[in-house]
């Protein structure tokens, strides 16, 4: 009888460990436009955005997480569900943009992704209340080509990148803090590719408006990447001279994408770094 107890009190434990695993990743997924997006085909693929609930919520501030894949895939895997569970675990409410790829052929590479995004942040802004969040306190993280989408939507959010469509639309889509993880394509050494001469005295590109609804960042970047860390220090340098809080961290002997896979262990402990510098923000 108490084997049989003990069996029985074992099987509850491992269903009570399987649904509060499943229950702490689990997400719904919406489309981002309500028919086709912008100069798509009926037929193209559509872009799409996962809601990610945590389970005890910390802060009423969202953050928006854009994976990288040089605007030609989305990796999803290493940069989009695995930030999403750990922000979510610290109590976070997280959107995971799967925007559109591979470029678009006769636009600029990150264009059809810059409309997903800015329609994603109105989408975001018009369901707070619905979600518990605070509409003024939206964020954006991006890796590599995700992070220079990411500094397209906080630098850039009084360009409209689409015609409206709908009400919607009549919502801002600026962003209220912004993680630019890695960013690629900053600087015109690097405007579509790796550097060529480490990014050294090399101008940033003419993408970012860096208007007056540019938000707050922090930084995070290897010194050893193949996309200048140096792009990241010219943005910062920027919004210095504009008067917008900062912070960077740059991780010696680190080289590019290193990811969701926090440790306690020099640069495993970004996302950390991250959720402290959102604390001492008030996000």
């Amino acid at each position: 009888m108490k084997k049989a107890f003990a069996t029985i009190s074992v099987a509850l434990a491992m269903v009570a460990l399987f649904l509060a695993v499943n229950s702490a990743v689990a997400f719904e997924e919406f489309n981002v436009w309500p028919g086709v997006a912008p100069g798509e085909k009926a037929d193209a693929k559509k872009p799409t955005y996962e809601y990610w609930k945590p389970e005890t919520k910390t802060t009423d501030s969202v953050l928006i997480v854009c994976p990288g894949g040089a605007y030609n895939g989305l990796a999803y895997a290493h940069e989009g569900d695995k930030i999403a569970k750990y922000f979510t675990s610290k109590g976070v409410t997280v959107v995971v943009l799967k925007y559109r790829v591979p470029r678009r052929e006769g636009l600029p590479k990150h264009m059809a992704a810059w409309q997903d995004a800015q329609r994603t942040v109105r989408i975001v802004r018009s369901r707070a209340k619905e979600w518990g969040v605070n509409p003024d306190k939206i964020g954006i993280m991006g890796f590599s080509a995700g992070g220079h989408l990411t500094l397209m939507t906080s630098t850039t959010s009084q360009t409209n990148s689409y015609e409206p469509i709908d009400e919607l639309d009549k919502l801002p889509c600026n962003v209220n803090f912004a993680v630019p993880v890695y960013p690629a394509y900053v600087l015109e050494d690097g405007r579509d590719g790796a550097n060529v001469n480490k990014g050294n005295d090399s101008p940033m590109v003419e993408d970012f408006a860096f208007d007056e609804k540019t938000p707050p960042m922090c930084f995070i970047h290897g010194d050893a990447d193949e996309c200048s860390p140096m792009g990241s220090v010219a943005v910062y340098a920027k919004l210095r001279k504009m008067g917008i809080p900062a912070e960077m961290h740059i991780y010696a002997k680190v080289v590019h994408g290193f990811g969701g896979n926090p440790t306690d262990n020099h640069v495993g402990d970004w996302l950390n770094r991250v959720r402290a510098w959102m604390e001492a923000m008030g996000f």
